[in-house]
């Protein structure tokens, strides 16, 4: 008699799991991103149940955590074969035991949302994602940029932990290596802004973004897009609304809406101002 689901043992996911995580995003028609998943289960911790079958993983969730004030839940999936049986909420239910009292973050689709209030989770926003082949402007940006140096990284911790409310330096420590490329923006000799473009096998995606105002944050997307013949993607608070039309004026299109959450915090810490892009809040 095959062991029911809610016997298997849930287990904290390796690097040596990166494969199986892709193939189970590819089971439910999302990109595979190996890169990607190679950060999330380096910087974050992954939860994973394995297919009774032994065909892979059949549920897997990363908690991302910044400290005691924010942890970020991504890439819940769950396997087709095995969807509406409860996974989904066993392993939500297990992250959330994880994580104690820290307040949760996470970005939902139109299919997770309701578990996620069930659940206790409230809506604190929403996110859109754009993807296409921009169209560099006519004329060139009006705030200039430059790639980012090693001796950047601690102007751009503390820019990020001001702007995100949170420390991520672990985070921002592997993004040199993470990114393809990484651009600042200055004013003076003081950063004010700061934006990475990372490759999936289609698109190359550029967050995090930072900047201190729009036109800061166009500068910095120019400068990462404009040698690219590939689609970009990117992920913007839709509050963010001159923005979304630049960028859709540019070539770019929705692709999707989701819903940002929060549980235990009525809102997200830190300036969403200037914070315009993330890097590890991935959809679920």
């Amino acid at each position: 008699m095959p062991t029911p689901f809610s016997a298997l043992p849930i287990r904290p996911l390796t690097r040596g799991d990166l494969m199986s995580c892709a193939d189970l995003a590819e089971d439910r028609d999302w990109a595979r991103e190996e890169h990607k998943w190679g950060l999330l289960l380096t910087a974050g911790t992954g939860y994973g149940i394995d297919d009774p079958a032994g065909k892979g993983l059949a549920a897997v969730c990363v908690l991302t955590s910044y400290g005691p004030d924010l942890a970020a839940v991504g890439m819940m999936l769950v396997a087709g074969r095995h969807a509406r049986q409860g996974l989904g909420r066993r392993l939500m239910a297990h992250v959330l035991h994880e994580a104690g009292d820290m307040p949760l973050a996470l970005y939902a689709t139109r299919d997770g949302r309701p578990l996620y209030q069930q659940l206790g989770f409230t809506d604190a926003g929403a996110a859109e994602t754009v993807r296409g082949h921009f169209r560099s402007p006519e004329s060139a940006p009006r705030v200039m940029t430059r790639a980012a140096a090693a001796d950047d990284l601690a102007a751009l911790v503390r820019l990020d932990t001001e702007v995100f409310g949170v420390d991520r330096t672990h985070i921002l420590a592997r993004l040199p290596a993470f990114a393809d490329r990484l651009r600042v923006a200055e004013a003076g000799s003081r950063i004010v802004g700061y934006a990475a473009a990372w490759p999936t096998r289609t698109t190359d995606v550029i967050g995090p973004l930072i900047a201190r105002d729009t036109e800061t944050a166009k500068a910095l997307i120019s400068s990462l897009a404009k040698d690219s013949d590939r689609p970009v993607r990117l992920n913007i608070d839709v509050r963010h609304e001159e923005l979304l039309t630049w960028l859709k004026g540019h070539g770019l299109e929705q692709d999707i809406l989701t819903t940002v959450m929060a549980y235990g915090t009525p809102d997200l810490p830190g300036d969403w101002t200037r914070r315009f892009a993330p890097l590890s809040l991935a959809t679920g």
